[in-house]
């Protein structure tokens, strides 16, 4: 019997802004009540922790319900929607004095916070450890259960 540690582990794989933000909110607040926390960053998740991809994260208008206005798809295939949707929650996110993504992986960092870019995808996307932010460890699918086979909490985003 696994005994199960005051632990997240948090699966991402969406990268998109409105997609960001879960996993480094929810590892943040883990860490600030004392549980360990890690995020195994795979397939387009990688893109929150690449350093070319991580500032240019946006919100896909098409097929996406939780837009804050009504939209029907027609209107999100129109140019620049995905701008407007992205200044949209940005402009959210500001006025609720919430932290940039930029800042959170911060946080992430310097508290201690475990992120893992999964090797699996990297070698299929023709990525190298260097394309990722500093603090980052690469592992497998493999490692990633070891550390999620003792948490108390894990989730899929």
């Amino acid at each position: 019997m696994i005994e199960r540690k005051n632990r997240l582990a948090i699966i991402a794989s969406k990268g998109t802004l409105d997609m960001a933000y879960p996993p480094l909110i929810l590892a943040t607040t883990a860490i600030a009540m004392e549980m360990e926390a890690g995020i195994f960053f795979t397939f387009y998740g990688l893109n929150i922790i690449r350093k070319d991809r991580k500032n240019k994260l946006f919100v896909a208008p098409i097929g996406n319900p939780a837009m804050p206005m009504p939209m029907p798809n027609i209107l999100g295939m129109l140019p620049g929607m995905t701008s407007m949707g992205t200044m949209i929650m940005k402009g959210m996110m500001k006025k609720a004095n919430a932290p940039s993504i930029n800042e959170l992986l911060e946080i992430c960092r310097e508290s201690g916070v475990r992120m893992i870019g999964c090797q699996m995808t990297m070698d299929a996307f023709g990525l190298k450890k260097e394309a990722l932010i500093d603090g980052i460890e690469v592992g497998g699918a493999a490692t990633f259960l070891a550390y999620a086979a003792e948490a108390a909490v894990s989730l899929f985003i």
